[in-house]
């Protein structure tokens, strides 16, 4: 199935959830967050959170500096 991360589409396997995609994409580690259409996943939920066809996730890292 298709799915947009960031704004740039990626194929990934039917079922995939989340934290498929977090480990597939190499977005991993602390200061993750995810949002799946504009709401907000718990890091909790990544595992349990499915995607389907179209599904647009926005991931940002959060940066430290100044």
């Amino acid at each position: 199935m298709r799915i947009e991360v960031n704004g740039t589409t990626h194929e990934v396997a039917d079922g995939s959830t989340v934290a498929d995609v977090l480990v597939a994409l190499r977005h991993t580690g602390p200061g993750i967050a995810v949002a799946l259409a504009d709401e907000v996943v718990p890091r909790a939920q990544h595992a349990t959170t499915p995607l389907s066809d179209g599904a647009a996730l926005e991931v940002l890292t959060a940066v430290q500096g100044g």
